[in-house]
């Protein structure tokens, strides 16, 4: 049995995206319940301080996920500015993504394995193999910006668990 590259990308990015939004809503009934402010508390929490905080970790996921599918179809991603500042703002920008990745059709990804995806990191351009920008670059650095969300809040406090990383199997 294969696995195709659509299968390897866009219901991986989606399911996960679930998972976040499930954990930003517990984060903000935490600080609701707990009387604090979210910003202070929460959102511009980091686990070290030359980490980005967790609000720029969510905006990263985002980015991530659009961005690998457009390449992977041989598209240029939407921009989002990254202007979000409470969970509400967090959350809109997730489901924006979800409905953005829904609109793959696998016929668009499928067979990207061998498609040269060229990007601009840091001034320089960067080339890669579908498969390698997949495997090797995109999905690496989209689980580390989910994990490092997840545990700023684990962190601060908020009530989360692996089951909610790992959330249903849909």
């Amino acid at each position: 049995m294969n696995i195709s590259m659509y299968q390897a990308s866009v219901p991986v990015f989606i399911r996960m995206m679930h998972n976040l939004s499930g954990i930003l809503r517990k984060a903000a009934a935490y600080a609701e319940a707990k009387k604090i402010d979210p910003s202070a508390v929460l959102l511009d929490s980091r686990l070290y301080p030359d980490m980005l905080p967790l609000v720029r970790q969510v905006q990263i996921v985002s980015d991530t996920a659009k961005g690998a599918a457009a390449r992977l179809a041989g598209m240029e991603p939407p921009v989002y500015e990254d202007t979000e500042t409470s969970f509400t703002e967090l959350e809109s920008r997730i489901q924006k993504t979800i409905a953005y990745l829904e609109s793959f059709k696998p016929e668009q990804i499928d067979s990207s394995e061998t498609r040269t995806v060229t990007v601009k990191t840091h001034g320089e351009d960067l080339s890669y193999n579908g498969l390698d920008y997949l495997l090797n670059s995109r999905l690496p650095n989209f689980y580390f910006h989910v994990t490092t969300a997840y545990a700023i809040l684990r962190h601060c406090g908020v009530e989360i668990g692996k089951q909610d990383y790992l959330g249903k199997f849909r």
